[in-house]
C-alpha cells in the first residue's frame, strides 16, 4: 500500500501545528524485537505490538517508531528479511486502522525502509545517518522524512569509541555533513531531522553535554530528535534500574523545550506529554 499523498500532507501538517504551539512532538518507541535493552520480547507478536502502539497513541504520542532490530550496545545485526517480517504487519495494520497516525520505521537498511514506506510509514529513523547512499536516495524518491542519528561504528562496537576532543562540536559537525548529503540527494530541509545519538558511542559527560547543547543543534536549521529514554547513562548517574528511569528520562527532555522543532523519543509517551505540558505552562506563567 502506497501512502496517500494528501493523507501524508495532513499528518505532517499536524506535526507542524504541534511545533507552532511550542511543544516538542512525542515519539513512542515500539520495539518488535526479542533483545531490546528495556522491553525486548514484550511486543514481538504483531498483535501485542499493535495493541501497545494504540495505547501510546491514546496516551498522546504524535509518532510511533516501529523497530525490528535492537540497537542496544553490543547488539548483533538482524537480516533484512527478519526485520521486515517483524515490522511490516504492525505498520500495515496501524496505517489501516489509524490513518491519521504518523508512523516511523527504525532501520538502517534501505530494503527494510522501502517495504515499510510502501506499507504506510512516513519517516525513516536511521541510526547510521544514511551511511548507505541508497537510504538517502530512497527517502528523496519517496518524499519521506529521514532522521539522521550520530553514531560511531555500529551498535556492536560503538561503546569502544566514546573519546572526543570536543564532543558537541564534533557531533554537530558530523550531523551537519550528513544533512548536506541528504540535501544533495534531493531531500528538502524540513524532511531531514537530526539526532545527536544520546547513549550511542558517548560517555556520561558527553551525553550530558549534548543534551545541554540541544538548542545549538537546532540552529543548523533542521528539526531535532532526542532519545534519552531509559538509557544506561541515567542508571549510572542516578543508580536507577531500567524500569525506574522515568524521572531521569523526563528531566533529560527539558532541553528540547528550547528547540523550535523538536521530537522526543520515549517509551512512555503519556508521561512525556504531561511533563511537557506542565513545563510549558510554567514557562508561560513567568
Amino acid at each position: 500500500m502506497r501512502a496517500n499523498p494528501s493523507s501524508l500532507a495532513a499528518r505532517r501538517k499536524r506535526l507542524a501545528a504541534c511545533w507552532a504551539h511550542g511543544r516538542p512532538a512525542v515519539m513512542g518507541v515500539l520495539n518488535c524485537t526479542p533483545d531490546s535493552f528495556s522491553d525486548g520480547g514484550r511486543y514481538l507478536s504483531a498483535q501485542a505490538a499493535f495493541d501497545h502502539a494504540v495505547k501510546m497513541l491514546a496516551g498522546g504520542a504524535d509518532i510511533i517508531d516501529v523497530g525490528g532490530e535492537s540497537t542496544r550496545p553490543g547488539a548483533p545485526p538482524v537480516p533484512a528479511a527478519e526485520e521486515i517480517h517483524r515490522v511490516l504487519p504492525v505498520i500495515a495494520e496501524l496505517r489501516r486502522r489509524h490513518p491519521d497516525a504518523v508512523l516511523s520505521v527504525d532501520t538502517s537498511k534501505a530494503a527494510v525502509a522501502d517495504e515499510a514506506l510502501a506499507a504506510g510509514a512516513d519517516l525513516i529513523n536511521d541510526v547510521t545517518a544514511g551511511r548507505d547512499p541508497a537510504m538517502l536516495r530512497l527517502a528523496a524518491d519517496r518524499s519521506a522524512g529521514l532522521i539522521l542519528m550520530h553514531m560511531r561504528g555500529t551498535p556492536r562496537t560503538m561503546q569502544s569509541e566514546t573519546a572526543y576532543t570536543h564532543v558537541v562540536a564534533e557531533v554537530h559537525a558530523g550531523l551537519s555533513e550528513r544533512a548536506r548529503s541528504a540535501l544533495d540527494a534531493g531531500l528538502p530541509p524540513e524532511l531531514v531531522w537530526l539526532d545527536p545519538g544520546i547513549g550511542f558511542g558517548k560517555d556520561d559527560a558527553g551525553n550530558l553535554a549534548l543534551l545541554a547543547a540541544l538548542p545549538d543543534l537546532a540552529s543548523l536549521g533542521h528539526p531535532v530528535v532526542v532519545g534519552p529514554s531509559r538509557k544506561s547513562f541515567i542508571g549510572r548517574l542516578t543508580g536507577a534500574g531500567v524500569e525506574d528511569r522515568l524521572p531521569g528520562t523526563l528531566a533529560a527532555l527539558q532541553p528540547a523545550l528550547a528547540c523550535p522543532r523538536a521530537v522526543v523519543r520515549v517509551h512512555e509517551p503519556s508521561a512525556a506529554v504531561q511533563y511537557l505540558q506542565m513545563a510549558m505552562l510554567i514557562a508561560s506563567a513567568r
